[in-house]
């Protein structure tokens, strides 16, 4: 989850600032003198929301890094036996995958892992101590290749492309809201747009790139069940990954309730299940028990 909301933050900080920017220089002259033009507004806005999502991408490795504080660990050289084992068990895992090996890196904090970066040949692969404390070796495996397989699908690409299309219709519909709230709620009519324009734009953006994550976090929810599916296949049975998921949930292997909202571990519930990355553990585990069954 950390990996994506650091994506949808830097994105929406980036799309301001370039649409801001190139405002200010006046790029994009899709106001004239007969109003918008729709179309020359299109480029600009299409400019805007992929350049936003291009750079984030680009980004995403560094920002992982700095913002978890995780030390990356040097293959040639791991510092223990546990590190030598974190190295050697993404490696195998990413030359069953295809992929080029990539970073593996240590950090400090809750259970979690996460995989970032812009390509498939060189990504880094991240898992917390709490992590390493409170699994066994075949269920950290199991979350290794969940990463590695987010790797393998080239998700990071598919949200960047996903995320700049909804870019693209943020910074249109906010400039279009923005004239039409200059011109006919606040009544300007002079040949110059006022600063209602300006604000509209602003906080438009801003409300547009909130409802647009609603958008880029149910194509999330469904890369994980995909990335599930893959680490089943890396390991070679799903019961590594059904294990790891309910030692998350808060469960002992093998204890999996009926329902997990009385443990309230369901994954978000009514709006913040909209904003949710990640889909419920149960049902991430019923996809598992589904595909090992059928």
């Amino acid at each position: 989850m950390k990996r994506i909301f650091l994506f949808l933050l830097t994105n929406l900080a980036v799309m301001l600032v370039l649409s801001i920017t190139m405002s200010v220089l006046g790029v994009g002259r899709f106001l004239n003198a007969n109003g918008l033009d729709l179309g020359q507004l299109l480029v600009f806005s299409a400019l805007v929301g992929f350049t936003g999502s291009i750079i984030s991408l680009l980004m995403s490795k560094w920002m992982a890094k700095q913002s978890t504080g995780a030390q990356v660990i040097d293959p040639q050289s791991p510092r223990n036996a546990r590190e030598a084992w974190l190295v050697d068990t993404v490696h195998q895992l990413a030359d069953r995958a295809g992929i080029g090996r990539p970073e593996v890196a240590i950090y400090q904090g809750e259970p979690n892992a996460f995989a970032t970066g812009a390509f498939r040949n060189d990504a880094l692969v991240a898992v917390s101590t709490g992590l390493l404390e409170s699994m066994n070796e075949e269920e950290v495996a199991a979350v290794l290749g969940h990463e590695v397989a987010h790797i393998a699908n080239g998700d990071m690409i598919t949200l960047t492309l996903i995320q700049g299309v909804v870019n693209t219709f943020v910074v249109f519909l906010a400039r279009v809201v923005g004239y039409f709230v200059d011109r006919v709620v606040l009544k300007n009519d002079r040949d110059s747009i006022g600063i209602g324009y300006y604000v509209t734009v602003i906080a438009c953006e801003i409300i547009f790139g909130i409802l647009a994550s609603v958008i880029v976090a149910w194509f999330s929810r469904r890369r994980e069940y995909r990335a599930d599916a893959g680490s089943a296949r890396l390991m070679g049975s799903g019961q590594p990954m059904i294990r790891a998921l309910a030692r998350l949930g808060g469960l002992q292997p093998g204890e999996l309730p009926k329902s997990f909202e009385a443990a309230g571990i369901s994954g978000g519930q009514g709006i913040s299940a909209l904003f949710a990355t990640h889909p419920p553990i149960a049902d991430r585990i019923q996809a598992l028990q589904t595909a090992k069954a059928a």
